[in-house]
Order: structure tokens, then C-alpha cells, then sequence
């Protein structure tokens, strides 16, 4: 299904210190005829999914309303990505289910509220975020939870893994920070070595698997990602328009590819060349490519050739989900731009 991102405005209640709008914050939000304009044109030109992002969409005063004319304009699915906080309030979870949302994606950042709230520099959202994420899954609603990859964090995230676990939530998404906004500002203190974070992210992804989790990384090229290539995200990414201030850029992934992500002369000797988008292109600007090594072995021409290799052999946990789960069950939370 062909989605438009609808980016809301940009105030937020949190302050996060790996924030990629934060630098945007001035421009505030746009107005509820602009985005009725932007769902009418996505709609009458086929599109069928609605994602309503931000800042922060849920502290919009006409966020309900918004929501409903998604709705009854006859959008199949429409995600709300949050931080999370608003969910709280089990009175307002049920106004945006009645008003037709039926996909929610918070985000937390930190198995403890003392992590979670030093990240987001907001105190109590951890427990706000927590309480969001049970109030949506006690409903069934299905549940996307993203976290952002920082160095504060990367060592505990298979701790965050174990309470997404525990909270039954129906996928998560480990997202490499961009340094962009207040993650640029603040480098040093929120970019991790990416070779560092790799076996702490394949920690957190086997936890969810051994517990039958959709499961996913963003951000994380091949060859870090050895043994758990399957559950790169952007191999299951589906076509997305992006509507951001005036602008609707309707190619996500050659936005990606072409502006947002970076290879390095290596790459061209590795199995996955054909395929990886490699890391945020300003990742390297102070950490350099050394990281990178070429995994040897046959070029892979397509994803569609990793899919299909793992379809026939399906002796992970994802069995359980049915052949089919790589084309048609997963659900992205594009948590890292």
C-alpha cells in the first residue's frame, strides 16, 4: 500500500537531544486546511495509507478532527507516530480509535524513566510514553514502538528489547540516530560508533524473536547486520510520499539514496553493493568509513533475493507469522529522519 507522510508541524513536548527537527521548531505548525488539501490530492491520486507525524501530532487541538477526515475520506490505514505521552490519557486513545485510527507507533528511548528522561528532557514522560503503550495494546491496536539509537543508550538496548517484550507490543524498531538538528548539535554526545551498537541491536533483535516480535533496524547497513540482514528495515519500506512544509517529494526511497544515505569506495567489492543504501551521509563526516568491510560472497542483485531465500528456508521465528509475513505484515516507523 502506497503511503503519504504528513509532516504536521514541528512543536513538540519533549526536547530530545537527538531531535532532527529541532532546528525546524520556529516554523510551528501548519494549518488544518493545508493538510486537508494534502490528504484530498494524496487521496484522489490513489494513495491509500496516511501516516501523521510531527513534532508531536497529538497536541494538535484539531488532531481528532484531522484523523476523521483521513477517515471518512476512505484511507485503509492510518498511523499515528508519537512520542507516546498523550496516549496516556485512555480517554483520548478511544477518541482516536473513534475517529479512525487504527495504527499507533510511540517511541521510547530508554528501558528506565532516567534514561528516557534525560534523552527527552522531559520529566515523566517515560511513564506517560510506558502508560501510552498499554493503554493502545489492552485495545488491539497494533503497536509499533521505534527507538532512536544514541550513545547514552546503545549498551542497554536489549534491556529496552525485554520491556517491549513485556509490554506485548506487536513489533519494534531500533532506529540509528541522524545527525541532524540537535543530534548534529550535540555529536559527540549522541553519535555511537555504528560497529559498537551492532551487537547490542542484534541482542535486542534476537530477544524479540525469541518472543515472536516483528523486529526491525534502521539505519544499520548490511555489514554490520551480519546474521540478522532479514530484519534491515529498509528492505521492507513501502512506497511513501513525504509531505513536509510546501513541499511533497514523491519518491522516498530515491530521496534516501540519492540525498539522505552514503556508500564508500569498499562497498563496491560487497555482497550487498547492489542493495545497501549505507549509513546517514553524515555519519562519516566525523566517524569516518573504517567501520565498513566488504562482506565477501555473491553479489545480491534484489532484495526480493533476500526475502526470497529466507521464505524458503524459514527456521526463524518468523514462521509463525506465515510465509507471506515479508511481503504484507510488516509495518514501518520511520523513526531515524
Amino acid at each position: 500500500m502506497e503511503r503519504i507522510d504528513i509532516k504536521t508541524g514541528y512543536l513538540c513536548n519533549n526536547n530530545c537531544l537527538f531531535c532532527v527537527q529541532a532546528h525546524n521548531k520556529k516554523y510551528g505548525n501548519r494549518t488544518f486546511d493545508q493538510l486537508t488539501k494534502v490528504l484530498d490530492d494524496a487521496y484522489k491520486d490513489g494513495v491509500r495509507g496516511v501516516v501523521f507525524t510531527g513534532g508531536e501530532f497529538t497536541l494538535r487541538s484539531d488532531c481528532i478532527k484531522l484523523i476523521k477526515y483521513a477517515h471518512d475520506l476512505g484511507f485503509d490505514l492510518i498511523q499515528l507516530q508519537s512520542n507516546g505521552r498523550s496516549f496516556s490519557s485512555e480517554k483520548f486513545v478511544d477518541a482516536c480509535i473513534a475517529a479512525g485510527a487504527n495504527e499507533f507507533s510511540p517511541a521510547l528511548h530508554g528501558y528506565t524513566a532516567e534514561i528516557h528522561d534525560y534523552l527527552t528532557r522531559a520529566n515523566g514522560a517515560w511513564s506517560q510514553t510506558v502508560k501510552g503503550i498499554q493503554n493502545i495494546v489492552k485495545r488491539g491496536y497494533n503497536t509499533i514502538v521505534n527507538s532512536v539509537v544514541v550513545k547514552p543508550n546503545y549498551r542497554y538496548v536489549p534491556e529496552l528489547a525485554k520491556l517491549f517484550v513485556k509490554l506485548d507490543v506487536d513489533q519494534f524498531q531500533f532506529a540509528f540516530v541522524h545527525a541532524v538538528g540537535n543530534a548534529m548539535l550535540y555529536y559527540d554526545k549522541m553519535i555511537p560508533f555504528v560497529s559498537l551498537v551492532s551487537p547490542y541491536v542484534k541482542k535486542g533483535l534476537q530477544i524479540g524473536l525469541d518472543n515472536n516480535k516483528r523486529v526491525m533496524a534502521e539505519a544499520m547497513p548490511y555489514c554490520v547486520m551480519q546474521g540478522y540482514e532479514r530484519y534491515v528495515s529498509e528492505l521492507y519500506i513501502p512506497q511513501t510520499r513525504i509531505s513536509e512544509g510546501n513541499e511533497l517529494r514523491l519518491d522516498f526511497e530515491t530521496i534516501r539514496k540519492t540525498q539522505g544515505k552514503t556508500l564508500f569506495p569498499q562497498c563496491l567489492e560487497c555482497a550487498f553493493s547492489q542493495i545497501c543504501e549505507g549509513p546517514w551521509l553524515e555519519y562519516p563526516q566525523q566517524r569516518g568509513s573504517s567501520e565498513f568491510k566488504p562482506v565477501p560472497g555473491k553479489k545480491i542483485l534484489s532484495t526480493q533475493e533476500i526475502l526470497d531465500d529466507y521464505i524458503r528456508f524459514p527456521e526463524n521465528p518468523f514462521k509463525a507469522f506465515g510465509p507471506d509475513v515479508f511481503r504484507n505484515d510488516f509495518r514501518i516507523r520511520r523513526g531515524g529522519i
